[in-house]
């Protein structure tokens, strides 16, 4: 036997294991434990306090006889009756003594203090399974409400806390948007249905409902003079302004309407726009305006001219921006075409009608704003031209092309600017500023891009001659330079392709303006003796045109004077060495070489040799150089040369030491001639000093 003591407020479990039931003994006692019985706890057990404001979770609780008392159901082994899988919610007043907990009971967790609800908060309840409350309304297991305060919150085993709803505060000029979870009456006595939104306007603290999602604060927008605000509409409604609105509906809200606007559920947000602003010299196109009717007029224009400020409406947008009016000087006008006709008054005066398709200028000085119905299609300039410029025009009406030269000139609305095109060679030569002076002709060394509606210009050097052709009258013209040439749009320069290089090589040259000489031209011919000798000779010959009645027209009728010229000096060099043996033509090649290519004429040999076709006047030849173009030929001639300067140099060796002695003799006899005077004078003094 074993005895236990059991403090007050203490108590243990005893087993019965007779009958296998427990049963609590509860101090102040000393416990005598027969030999059936077992003690469940070693130590004694605190019997359970509840401070005051707080409360113990029980779970499998005994079963009471009555709702008001405590004592419990035994059966009839005399063990208390367990709720099995059940809780039970013990209160500080309920239970202001020490209890303990039947065989079977145990407690969840230490007594926890009941929960405060503060003003403007609630407690988001749940039904767990059905039960009628404390104000005898059933809740059913899934049920949700809210238990509001401030107020202590007393816990049902029947009820489970969600979460905390705090109050919204809706501020002055603010609303919340809520949206609702499923079909309910607000507290205004509306029947929302589930998924539906709508705004909170009224100011101060709101508790959202159970039943109610908060999704946001809607701010208003802040409107300036300068800015509004572009809506769609969701859905159809009536909006604040008492405007019906229609789904897809699109508007502005200025500030002219209201300082401030809260979007409601049904309008969305596109964006904001800004004021437009046109100054006085300004003007903008609006494409798809808005009518009378309130709706876009797609596929229109219309025009707005400043001062002006204005939104621009749905659906409206600026063709270009904002654009300035053309302020025309009085040497600018713009061209014009019209797009469909109307009634032009935008100069004043008396109105003009105007046909699609319609070109005319309009001339400065002016202040311009074209209209929707017209184009500008460029601002023209008026062309100032120096009387050696010009340019070429061009007109539509009868494809004319004409030159204007020397005085500014303003094109007309059916004429434009035309592009004279030249051949490449022209192009190259006429770009030329300056000359060299290979053979008499140049090749342009420095060039600059020509503007090709500009009057072609070209310069006649002094003493060169150009011709130039017209292809509309077929005739040619001769300009004699120095002068200024300028091309009519049908006139085309005629080039030459002379020969060039030493010796001649044909088209090497290209030139416009042929110098008329006295110049000079060089070649290399080579020839063949009588004897077979063949021989390699440098020429050089003077020339000039010899025109004396004006018909300067002769010089482009050989297109390559220069190898004409130079094959005909050869051929009559050619002829001339035939005929004689080398040693002669090398000892009078001058002589035989003028007199073949001049000619004689009573026993003298002429002073020139002209070309009857071009006038072509060759008044002399020089022989540079004259060289064999055989080896042995080129040898023998060395031999010969080198032996006649050694007979020089012999011959002229024998006459200087000849010289020599002479002097020295001559220097000697004055030498011998002096000693014997000074002997002379020398005799003479002694006589004297004896």
């Amino acid at each position: 036997m074993a005895l236990i003591r059991i403090h007050p407020f203490q108590y243990i479990h005893v087993l019965d294991n007779n009958t296998n039931t427990q049963r609590v003994e509860v101090g102040p006692q000393t416990f005598t434990k027969q030999d059936h019985e077992t003690i469940i706890q070693q130590t004694p057990l605190d019997m359970i306090t509840i401070p005051p404001c707080r409360y113990a979770r029980i779970k499998d609780p005994y079963v009471r006889k009555s709702k008001d008392s405590k004592e419990a159901v035994k059966n009839k082994y005399g063990q208390a009756k367990i709720r099995h899988g059940d809780y039970e919610i013990r209160f500080s007043e309920d239970w202001q003594d020490p209890f303990f907990l039947y065989p079977g009971e145990s407690m969840v967790e230490q007594p926890q203090p009941l929960e405060i609800v503060p003003p403007k908060t609630a407690l988001r309840l749940k039904a767990q399974r059905d039960f009628v409350d404390e104000n005898k309304e059933k809740r059913v297991a899934g049920d949700e409400w809210l238990f509001k305060g401030p107020a202590t919150y007393r816990p049902k085993v029947q009820e489970v806390i969600l979460n905390r709803i705090q109050a919204e505060i809706v501020q002055k000029g603010n609303g919340l948007k809520l949206q609702a979870t499923k079909a309910f009456k607000d507290r205004k006595g509306i029947q929302r249905e589930a998924g539906e939104t709508w705004i909170i306007r009224d100011e101060g603290a709101y508790l959202p409902h159970v039943d109610e999602a908060v999704l946001n604060v809607v701010q208003p927008l802040r409107l300036k003079p300068t800015k509004a605000v572009h809506l769609k509409a969701i859905d159809s409604f009536n909006d604040k302004y008492g405007v019906d609105r229609k789904a897809g509906e699109e508007w502005l809200v200025t500030f002219d309407m209201s300082e401030t606007h809260m979007l409601s559920v049904f309008e969305e947000r596109k964006a904001d726009v800004n004021i437009t602003t046109l100054g006085h010299q300004h003007y903008c196109v609006i494409l798809d305006p808005v009518g009378d009717d309130g709706r876009n007029q797609f596929g229109t224009r219309s025009l707005r001219r400043g001062e002006t400020t204005f939104f621009l409406q749905p659906g409206e947008r600026l063709e270009d921006g904002i654009q300035n009016a053309y302020v025309l000087s009085a040497d600018e006008s713009l061209l014009i075409k019209c797009n469909e006709a109307f009634m032009d008054t935008s100069l004043g005066g008396k109105p003009i009608e105007r046909y699609a398709g319609q070109w005319w200028m309009v001339n400065g000085p002016c202040e311009y704003v074209p209209g929707v119905e017209v184009v500008v299609e460029r601002t023209v300039k008026a062309i100032p031209l120096d009387k050696n410029e010009g340019i070429y025009v061009r007109e539509y009406s009868t494809g004319d092309v004409r030159a204007e030269i020397g005085h500014t000139y303003m094109l007309k609305a059916d004429e434009e600017l035309w592009e004279k095109k030249l051949p490449a060679e022209t192009e190259l030569l006429i770009q030329s500023t300056k000359f060299s002076d290979d053979d008499g002709f140049g090749t342009g060394v420095k060039r600059k891009v020509r503007n090709k509606t500009r009057v072609v210009v070209y310069r006649v050097p002094h003493n060169s001659v150009v011709q130039i052709y017209d292809y509309k009258a077929r005739s040619a013209r001769v300009v004699l330079g120095p002068e200024l040439v300028m091309l009519q749009p049908d006139e085309q320069f005629t080039v030459l392709s002379l020969s060039g290089k030493t010796p001649k090589k044909p088209n090497e040259i290209k030139t416009i303006a042929v110098r008329l000489g006295p110049d000079f031209m060089t070649d290399v011919i080579e020839v063949e003796t009588m004897d077979h000798a063949r021989l390699r000779l440098k020429l050089a010959f003077n020339w000039f045109f010899n025109i004396q009645d004006g018909d300067y027209s002769r010089v482009f009728v050989v297109r390559d004077f220069v190898g004409d010229a130079c094959k005909a000096v050869a051929s009559l060099v050619r002829g001339c060495a035939a005929s004689v043996a080398f040693d002669v033509f090398h000892k009078n090649s001058v002589q035989l070489i003028r007199e073949a290519v001049f000619g004689k004429e009573d026993g003298k040999i002429k002073d020139t040799f002209e070309f009857v076709a071009n006038k072509l006047c060759v008044t002399n030849i020089d022989v540079q150089s004259v060289e064999p173009v055989d080896q042995s030929t080129r040898e023998s001639l060395m031999k010969s040369v080198q032996l006649a300067i050694k007979i020089t140099a012999q011959k002229q060796e024998r006459g200087a030491k000849h010289l020599a002695q002479k002097t020295e003799q001559r220097a000697r006899g004055q030498i011998e001639k002096q000693k014997i005077l000074n002997q002379k004078n020398a005799e003479a003094d002694k006589k004297k000093i004896y």
